[in-house]
């Protein structure tokens, strides 16, 4: 599969025949015509959820940090170096791997949204970093240097290089599946960590930071979601049983390199967070996605057993002497966070 052309006067495509990739579009954003109106509902909200990561108030997470206990300290810069890595890999990936195969214009508005939202976290990461953490440099490199976040890290980026190396239809369908997991597995652990503390009445500047953060990639989610709901009704051929299985064994794959992952940085120390928690979790996010874009879940008998984090990511229910800071106005968009 070729790249789209960023200029294509020679195309007479209408908006009729518009399609997520595989199409032949002008390159003109011609936004009058919309044939995927989830996506321009998703650019409209998105930019209503537009905030500054500077202006989320740390002040008390410096003093509090010096108070964590010393498995609570390593937690913290753990979950942290593993946010700045996935949102470093995500910014480059949608520019690179991405947005080039996909020729819906209303789409591509979406994905350079979502790329700049993406650098917009690694700035609020680095806020983070610099203002409270004694680790600034560790962090940074624990991405080389820990061989369990490098050993997830290494997964993670594998799958989007198969698109890089190979880019067919099917491989664009199965990187669209890799993005969903990304946004709605992989950040879970970081942050259901970083709300633990904030429950304990620690760290809550940095839970609102987070609490952003997942705002925003709850969007992205909802985003590759339709993109791959919309291509089962465009390509449907696509949908085999090949490509079905290798689906669900990189939703397996996933989930146990996430549950390891969030039970390696609590080290069954932090309170409130037992491995078998963290494990079903990830399997209710896993059952979650899965039935979002119309497939079985994976594991039985599987329930959300710490119900309370929806309390902490909704903005639609503000918390009385929580998160008490100016961004928390910013709640435009209408969103949940147990919805998919």
């Amino acid at each position: 599969m070729q790249r789209k052309k960023i200029y294509n006067p020679s195309s007479r495509e209408d908006v009729n025949h518009r399609k997520i990739f595989g199409g032949n579009p002008t390159g003109i954003f011609e936004l009058n015509n919309i044939k995927y109106q989830w996506a321009y509902n998703l650019w409209d909200m998105m930019l209503n959820n537009t905030w500054f990561p500077k202006e989320v108030d740390m002040t008390q997470d410096v003093r509090d940090y010096k108070l964590l206990t010393e498995q609570e300290k390593t937690s913290y810069d753990k979950a942290l170096s593993q946010l700045i890595f996935m949102d470093s890999l995500q910014t480059n990936n949608l520019i690179d791997n991405v947005n080039p195969f996909i020729t819906a214009p209303e789409i591509n508005l979406i994905l350079v949204r979502q790329a700049y939202e993406e650098a917009l976290h690694s700035q609020s990461y680095a806020v983070m970093v610099d203002s409270i953490s004694n680790n600034t440099d560790e962090i940074y490199e624990m991405w080389r240097n820990d061989l369990e976040l490098k050993h997830k890290n290494d997964y993670i980026a594998s799958v989007y290089e198969k698109l890089a190396d190979n880019p067919t239809d099917e491989q664009i369908v199965k990187a669209m599946f890799a993005n969903q997991i990304l946004e709605g597995l992989y950040f879970y652990s970081g942050f259901t960590f970083f709300y633990t503390l904030a429950r304990s009445g620690k760290m809550l500047g940095s839970a609102q930071m987070i609490r952003l953060i997942q705002r925003d990639e709850v969007t992205h989610l909802l985003l590759f979601q339709n993109m791959i709901n919309s291509t089962k009704k465009e390509r449907p051929e696509l949908f085999t049983k090949k490509l079905i299985d290798e689906v669900y064994h990189m939703f397996e794959e996933a989930t146990k390199l996430e549950i390891s992952w969030g039970q390696y940085i609590t080290n069954g120390q932090i309170l409130g967070l037992t491995n078998d928690i963290i494990e079903e979790y990830i399997k209710y996010l896993t059952n979650n996605r899965l039935k979002a874009v119309g497939m079985k879940p994976l594991y039985e008998n599987i329930k959300n057993p710490i119900k309370w984090v929806d309390s902490f990511s909704k903005f639609n229910e503000q918390k009385t002497n929580f998160f008490e800071g100016n961004v928390a106005n910013y709640s435009k968009g209408s969103l949940t966070f147990d919805d998919f």
